[in-house]
């Protein structure tokens, strides 16, 4: 069976200065490479989306999205079901925005506007009040927090063998110091590879790594416990504490959000 390809919009223009767009895609779609002369911010509010901007991996967990400026050829998988956001916006919108594909931080504000225009199906604000809301989102992208990436990559073979260790098995908890050992560098060492690579700590990168795939195992009907243990922690309480830390919410209201939506 070939690969299933989301239908990309092929507008001769831009619609709207603000234009927004909302789907929900079932587990294991694509979207081919492609690029448009607007800017786009892509918001999963249920899921998480794996991009490649411009050579670069991108992951868009829950209160991240990821900015893609015009004229960047982009593409996406989708391993689970996920609930889709879009916002373009017209080249005049982009001018103080990243210059390349970033990592925001949603606000409260901006995912209540996109969650409230979704629900109406909003594409084109057209009422005073509606058109008032666009531009406080636009506001509020320009004072987003900028993330490098959300789950930062690298090449460097020190590193890979770290990362992709990692991602084979989450759980592992081994300490920095034993992986410094297995690679023959010092722990001090490592750490600030990770840092100047990755631009945070090993401690930080597993976990975002933990979050993301306990974003995933929400969608199973695995229980709390079973996805602490899966992921490498002692008690389900430390578990549920990093996730309200990640997602603003526990893991049973992250999955009867989902379920509603």
């Amino acid at each position: 069976m070939g690969k299933r390809y989301i239908d990309i919009p092929d507008f001769p223009s831009l619609p709207a200065s603000v234009y927004f767009r909302y789907a929900e895609f079932g587990p294991d779609r694509h979207a081919a490479a492609h690029c448009h002369p607007w800017g786009s911010l892509d918001y999963v509010s249920h899921g998480v989306i794996h991009y490649e901007v411009a050579g670069r991996r991108f992951m868009s967990p829950s209160r991240y999205a990821l900015w893609i400026p015009p004229n960047t050829v982009h593409s996406s998988h989708n391993a689970q079901a996920i609930v889709y956001r879009l916002v373009y916006l017209a080249e005049e919108h982009c001018r103080d925005l990243p210059a390349e594909a970033s990592t925001l931080a949603i606000s409260d504000i901006l995912k209540s506007i996109l969650n409230d225009f979704a629900q109406r199906d909003v594409k084109i604000p057209t009422t005073p009040a509606d058109v008032r809301l666009a531009q406080v989102l636009v506001d509020q992208l320009h004072q987003a927090k900028v993330h490098h990436c959300y789950l930062p990559y690298s090449d460097a073979p020190a590193l890979l063998r770290v990362l992709e260790g990692l991602q084979q098995d989450p759980a592992d908890n081994r300490p920095l110091a034993q992986w410094a050992a297995q690679l023959h560098v010092s722990e001090r060492t490592l750490a600030r590879l990770f840092v100047r690579e990755l631009g945070i700590s090993f401690g930080e990168w597993r976990q975002r790594l933990r979050f993301i795939g306990a974003l995933q195992a929400l969608e199973t009907g695995r229980s709390v416990q079973e996805m602490a243990f899966d992921l490498g922690y002692s008690t389900a309480s430390a578990f549920i504490a990093m996730f309200q830390r990640q997602a603003g919410c526990s893991p049973e209201q992250y999955r009867r959000q989902a379920r509603l939506a």
